[in-house]
């Protein structure tokens, strides 16, 4: 079942508007309420919905009674309003909301869109806010829930390494200036000794005035700055930027080193990241693999099964290995996997397996069951170049064709 989002919007043609476009961009499911009360009867009946979009004028509560019944019940809102007043705007964003959206074009609808699609990722991101305030530190918890974000909180830069030691899945940290023990200046160096700035955001936060203090974490690799005291709406904007940017730049990263059609890795990256194999200098196997009589699967059935075959391939080694090892497609039908830290006796044992595998799976599509194998070279990492080690796995996978193919060769 889908999750809900739940719009109470007195404007009946631009309710529809936005459902329209929800339901066309985003993977939710649209509930509609046009008063106060008819919100508060859905509600009351079912109140799982992941979030909900208020109007603030409703013909049956026209000062923002909904936002305050909403919240009572747990669930986060988005304040939907015409209303340009800036002494009811500080209200509201006072209260525990996730934004406050001036409805004035189709450009404010489609910010909502996008708002709604990062509080959906924030849910699996871990923040980490550092600050000797406990007044503070509570705020900025309350806040970063809001958006639906997993928060930790350490008083000082001490803690915060602390945390950072046992929770590799902290993707922010939001640090003050001044704080005992290890202040931000000292955090961040520390952090920017393990993690670059795209793989840990971190934004500081100071009152000190002195502009030499935002230049100086600059200089030292925060990704942003805020002075004290800030705005709730200024805050989240500059957390949402740095997290949008860290994904566009991610994404542009997978574009350069995975394969568009299987999303394995491909052979550039492969070379660059079988490096760390021998940096640790322990034991690893490459096996490199063919698609058996793949030219019989395009011949018979089409290219487009053929190009399902090869995905589903891609499937299999991916779901039958480690996120430590390595799975590239080369080209063609043909892929490498590398799999780290494991001896001889244990490598051999994976492929026999995995040609079983492969070879008992079935693919069904167009109402046609489709069955292929493979064939295997695999090579031990006693010879010392990847390119010597990659003609001996092929020398094998050669071997293993001319056996007979569906078949392991070992070098």
């Amino acid at each position: 079942m889908n999750e809900r989002i739940l719009i109470i919007e007195d404007n009946k043609a631009l309710s529809k508007i936005i459902t329209k476009k929800m339901q066309k961009n985003l993977g939710f499911e649209i509930i509609q309420a046009y008063s106060y009360s008819q919100a508060k009867e859905i509600i009351n009946e079912n109140d799982d919905f992941f979030i909900a979009l208020c109007d603030l004028n409703l013909p049956d509560a026209p000062n923002g009674e909904i936002v305050d019944f909403v919240i009572s019940k747990g669930l986060r809102v988005i304040v939907l309003t015409g209303s340009i007043d800036e002494d009811l705007r500080e209200v509201m964003l006072k209260k525990d909301i996730v934004d406050y959206v001036y409805k004035g074009n189709i450009e404010d609808v489609n910010y909502i869109f996008s708002l709604i699609k990062r509080l959906s990722k924030n849910r699996d991101i871990k923040v980490l806010a550092v600050d000797d305030s406990l007044v503070l530190r509570n705020e900025l918890k309350r806040l970063l829930q809001s958006q639906m974000f997993k928060v930790l909180m350490a008083a000082h830069g001490e803690e915060a390494l602390s945390y950072l030691e046992t929770q590799d899945d902290i993707k922010l940290v939001l640090t003050d200036f001044n704080m005992p023990v290890i202040d931000g200046v000292e955090l961040t160096k520390e952090i920017r000794q393990k993690y670059n700035k795209n793989e840990m955001i971190i934004i500081a936060m100071t009152g000190n005035e002195n502009h030499a203090v935002s230049a100086k974490f600059l200089k030292i690799g925060a990704n942003d700055f805020i002075n004290k005291p800030f705005s709730k709406e200024e805050l989240v904007c500059r957390i949402n930027n740095a997290l949008d940017a860290k994904e566009q730049l991610e994404k542009m990263q997978d574009m350069a080193n995975k394969d568009f059609m299987t999303k394995l890795y491909n052979r550039r990256y492969f070379f660059e990241e079988i490096k760390s194999f021998y940096k640790q200098n322990a034991p690893f196997a490459i096996a490199m693999l063919d698609i058996d009589y793949f030219k019989k699967v395009n011949d018979t059935y089409g290219h487009d099964v053929g190009d399902s075959v090869i995905i589903s391939l891609a499937n299999l080694l991916k779901q039958n290995t480690k996120g430590s090892d390595i799975v590239a497609r080369f080209g063609g039908e043909e892929f490498c996997v590398a799999l780290r830290n494991v001896d001889k006796k244990q490598a051999i044992g994976f492929f026999a397996k995995l040609r079983k595998i492969i070879s008992d799976s079935t693919l069904k599509i167009a109402g046609k069951n489709i069955k292929f194998t493979v064939s295997i070279g695999v090579a031990f990492s006693d010879r010392k170049k990847i390119e010597k080690l990659l003609k001996v796995a092929d020398d094998a996978l050669y071997n293993a064709k001319k056996s007979g193919r569906n078949r392991v060769e070992i070098a």
